[in-house]
């Protein structure tokens, strides 16, 4: 039985380092998606919440509206944050 080379030995570890590199991107686009549908089903729920109050589908103006309304509650005493957030010290 033969020893391998220095050479070859070098050989199957960059391989493997290759491989493990794969891996590795493999998983974290795995990742990555999981975290993507996560947070478009957040965005979804909370869409339908929105229209759930509203009692009617929203509208594009209804993004800017809500967005000028949230940002005027922050701007007199950061009403909404205080309210998502009740257990934080603001």
């Amino acid at each position: 039985m033969a020893t391998k080379s220095y050479e070859e030995r070098i050989e199957e570890l960059v391989k493997k380092q290759n491989q493990l590199k794969e891996q590795e991107k493999a998983l974290r686009a795995r990742a990555s998606a999981e975290e993507r549908k996560k947070r478009t089903r957040r965005l979804i729920e909370m869409g339908g919440i929105i229209e759930s109050v509203l009692g009617r589908a929203t509208t594009d103006d209804d993004k800017t509206r809500l967005l000028e309304f949230l940002k005027k509650q922050e701007n007199n005493g950061k009403f909404f944050s205080k309210a998502m957030n009740p257990d934080s010290s603001n």
